[in-house]
């Protein structure tokens, strides 16, 4: 992980005045929006609801408008009582799946705007259609509405540790929350619970019903689990904490280390043997459980002294970061400054450093563990000794020892000016004294170090005292000195030639960086401004292949899923990509390709774009210089470029999805209405017909005429019982699942089903198995009663006369158990029993029994709604047994009722 360098060092301690310009606008957006405190715990059932609404309670007490706008007691009792004098915010029902979902209404929650609202289970996924897919942004947007939020959050749903909970608890957790919801939040309460009292609160059924909690003892709530998730809950809680410390820190403008967590900074200089000083370190920090920063500060001569030490350094930095360093290049003018300064920054209480031994005629050089304890005693520092240089090291890492290439130019141009000077000097000599010809020296001296450089300057001081003694110093033509006082001027030149040279290199490092730095901010600004005025994902692309290629001088590919998940080039401007290795990087969300340890000898580099929810694309990047993402600002550059183009991408996503669930959810009310409508202009004529034919049926003599009368009765019937299915199949995708729940009898339910189908049941054989020791069941009896006839319909239709039909029903620990069981065709081939229950569909295509295929749908809608299930089990033989299972529940005693 790389650390953003945004601080530059300063040694009279002052805080920076950008950083605290940033901070004021900072507190002044935070002070227009709401306040987030979020319960946190390491699993369900330690208690962070309950603790939420205990704190409410007090909140409400001194007078606070606070108001519950969703709360999920998951049928606990004690949970439940809390919210008892909290105002509740009624919840929209929405449909799913033909079920009718309650979800938490934002728009009412905005429109009410209380102080403190709360918002239980931060990490819920909201059913589809609402207006977001997440409960978090419901949260974020509740927060820039001014409103403050309380929640709570289990540490499994952090993006960050997804990965580590899975390898933990074998299950991937599929709702997660951005990490930086955690970090901004105002508070966070930490709820915890040992493990041992959160397994006997699961025994004692506190945290989940019986049934579950049961399931829940074996596999989720193990001990081990347990333990592991405590301790993540606690370390990510603890890392908050230290980011708070740092930030008070930094606001105050404190410069001395509190060692509250042992944090290592590690000095790397860009010699080969700083692999061996990173290793050291990163086996310190295992003994020490510490977090450690591996940095390196630029050197002003880099570009004069050539790459190898800097790619050294980049080296060892990629090194660092495959053991799980933070990384980081600050940039400063005194190394040791910037070191302390980045180590107080980030609250390092230890720097470990490399040393050498020095050469002798190095005496008067100061290591850079020596400067800090002279300047900064109070700065804990461990020193790895490196041993001597090898030679071909220590010739090539030389700035003095050979001349570049790419420097011969200058060198020659001081060369040439030197001798221009002398030329002057020499016209010059016979109008003025030689005193002050001798400024004329100082002056090119001054000009070559300006213009070239340190080495050129000493190069043309060094020249320059040569000319002039040569040419104007007595005795003249040799090289002999007579005079003292020429030797002062000959070191005020190289004096003159050494500072300039040194104050030219520090001013254009500072213009090299500070340019960077503003190429860097303006290729992020340019990208989010098109890629926010970009629509579609053609636009998008577009944008992306312009931009990545301009910036990063590389040719660019892009890589896109379709609707199954297999990526394809995108793009008519893209080079040719291969969509294998590509697909590997989406599958896996890890790069590939140029440059990395999977399939390195591909021609480009593969990178995965991750987006808050999931990887949205590979981008492809054939560099033509590919060392330069070895650097650590092109590699912050490039991950904040993939960062936007993945939001972009994510974000026109959820655009399209949520304009194809308006376009089928107005389908949907338009097929209903039209529905709604046949069916009332149906009843009418078909209620007449049953009653003409009842009233006939008395009056006809035996015979034909009795029989027609009879079939014309029983079509009919069942032409009504086909639309009052339509109706209640229309009324509940727009209205929802209404229950009216009463403790019911289940033989009564059973006897009245039966009842309404007397005669098409008359050709089969009927039998129920009631238990005689049913308990009552808590459900709206008239659609419990209208499941059954559904069922008992389909069974009479579809199986052959004489046949038997059976109903049971029975207790099973927490649940009853309904059956119906016929002897009919069964599941019809190529499709599965659960298909029966989709709307519309039959068991027979094209079948002569009349029928739309709505019975069973209803039938299931009906079971969900009252939180029961409903299954469809072939038989061995022949025909198919419907199990639906109730919650037994809590039935009152007799003197109750």
């Amino acid at each position: 992980m790389l650390v953003t360098d945004t601080f530059t060092a300063s040694r009279d301690g002052r805080p920076d005045p950008d950083a605290l310009l940033e901070k004021l606008q900072q507190d002044e957006q935070a002070a227009l929006r709401g306040k987030l405190r979020i319960y946190f715990g390491s699993n369900a059932g330690v208690g962070k609801t309950c603790a939420m609404l205990t704190a409410a309670q007090r909140e409400v007490a001194q007078g606070r408008d606070l108001v519950a706008g969703v709360v999920e007691t998951h049928g606990r009792r004690e949970t439940a009582e809390l919210l008892s004098g909290l105002e509740l915010l009624p919840r929209y029902n929405v449909m799913h799946r033909e079920c009718a979902l309650s979800e938490f209404d934002l728009d009412a929650a905005l429109a009410r705007r209380p102080a403190v609202l709360l918002v239980d289970e931060l990490a819920h996924s909201n059913v589809p259609g609402s207006r977001h897919p997440k409960r978090w942004q419901d949260v974020e947007e509740l927060l820039r509405a001014g409103i403050d939020v309380w929640t709570t959050l289990n540490v499994q749903h952090l993006e960050s540790l997804n990965d580590i909970v899975s390898g933990i608890i074998g299950i991937r957790v599929r709702e997660t929350v951005p990490d930086h919801l955690f970090d901004d939040a105002h508070e966070v309460v930490v709820i915890d619970l040992p493990p041992d009292d959160l397994l006997r609160r699961l025994k004692e059924g506190k945290v989940y019903l019986p049934p579950q909690a049961e399931r829940a003892s074996r596999h989720f709530f193990r001990k081990g689990n347990l333990l592991a998730l405590r301790e993540l809950a606690l370390r990510r809680t603890a890392d908050r904490v230290d980011a708070q410390m740092r930030d008070y820190r930094r606001e105050r403008s404190i410069n001395t280390v509190w060692p509250a967590r042992e944090r290592l900074l590690v000095g790397v200089a860009g010699y080969p043997s700083d692999e061996r000083l990173v290793r050291e370190a990163a086996r310190l920090a295992q003994k020490l459980e510490a977090d450690w920063i591996v940095v390196h500060v630029p050197s002003v001569q880099r570009r004069e002294a050539g790459a190898n030490r800097y790619a050294a350094a980049m080296k060892t930095l990629a090194l660092a970061a495959e053991f799980g360093a933070d990384t980081a290049t600050p940039s400063g003018m005194d190394v040791a400054e910037t070191l302390v300064a980045f180590a107080r920054e980030h609250n390092a209480n230890r720097l470990v450093l490399g040393h050498y031994p020095r050469k002798v005629w190095q005496f008067w050089h100061q290591s850079i563990s020596d400067r800090i304890s002279r300047r900064h005693p109070e700065i804990d520092q461990i020193v790895i000794a490196h041993g001597p240089l090898p030679v071909v090291v220590a010739v090539a890492l030389n700035t003095d020892a050979a001349l570049p290439p790419s420097r011969a130019p200058a060198y020659l141009w001081a060369s040439l000016a030197c001798f221009s000077a002398t030329a002057v000097a020499a016209l010059l000599l016979q109008v003025f004294d030689l005193a002050n010809v001798v400024m004329l020296f100082l002056l090119t001296v001054v000009l070559v170090a300006l213009r070239y450089g340190r080495g050129p300057g000493v190069w043309a001081a060094m020249l320059a005292v040569l000319c002039f003694d040569f040419f104007f110093v007595q005795p003249r033509w040799s090289f002999t000195v007579n005079d003292t006082q020429y030797f002062f001027t000959f070191a005020l030149m190289l004096g003159i030639a050494l500072i300039t040279g040194q104050l030219t290199a520090r001013l254009r490092h500072e213009a090299r960086t500070a340019a960077g730095r503003e190429r860097r901010a303006t290729s992020l600004a340019r990208l989010a401004r098109d890629l926010s005025a970009a629509l579609t994902v053609e636009q998008i692309t577009e944008v992306a292949l312009r931009t990545f290629s301009g910036v990063f001088e590389a040719r660019v590919g892009l890589a896109l899923p379709d609707a199954i998940d297999n990526v394809h080039c995108s793009g008519a401007g893209a080079f040719p990509i291969d969509e294998s290795i590509a697909q590997w990087v989406y599958d896996h969300g890890q790069p590939a390709g140029q440059g990395t340890d999977t399939l390195a000898a591909s021609q480009g580099r593969y990178l995965p774009l991750k987006a808050p929810m999931r990887v949205r694309g590979v981008l492809v990047l054939e560099l033509a210089e590919p060392e330069r993402l070895s650097e650590p600002e092109e590699q912050r550059l490039l991950e904040a470029c993939m960062s936007q183009l993945a939001i972009a991408l994510e974000r026109v996503h959820f655009v399209e999805v949520a304009q194809s669930t308006l376009v089928q959810m107005e389908g949907e009310r338009m097929r209903n209405t039209l529905l709604a409508a046949i069916s009332h202009d149906l009843r009418t004529p078909l209620t007449t017909i049953i009653g003409a034919a009842d009233a006939a049926t008395p009056h006809a003599p035996p015979g034909p005429l009795t029989q027609l009368l009879g079939g014309i009765r029983d079509q009919a019937s069942s032409m009504q019982r086909l639309i009052e299915n339509l109706l209640d199949m229309a009324r509940m995708q727009e209205r929802g699942v209404r229950l009216n729940r009463q403790w019911h009898s289940l033989e009564e339910i059973v006897g009245s089903a039966l009842r309404q189908l007397r005669e098409p049941l008359a050709r089969h054989v009927v039998r129920t198995a009631l238990s005689p020791q049913l308990p009552l069941v808590e459900v709206d009896a008239l659609l419990i009663e209208r499941v059954l006839v559904n069922l008992l319909d389909n069974a009479a239709k579809y199986t052959p006369a004489g046949t038997l039909v059976q109903v049971a029903a029975r207790q099973e620990q927490d649940s009853i158990v309904l059956e119906v069981i016929d002897a009919g065709p069964g599941c019809p081939q190529g499709s599965t029993p659960q298909s029966l229950f989709e709307p519309f569909t039959r068991g027979q295509q094209e079948s002569a029994v009349a029928g739309i295929g709505l019975g069973l749908a209803l039938a299931k809608r009906i079971i969900q709604a009252h939180g029961a299930t409903i299954e469809a089990q072939p038989q061995a033989t022949s025909g198919i047994r419907f199990v639906i299972t109730l919650p037994a529940g809590h039935p009152p005693s007799m003197e109750s009722l």
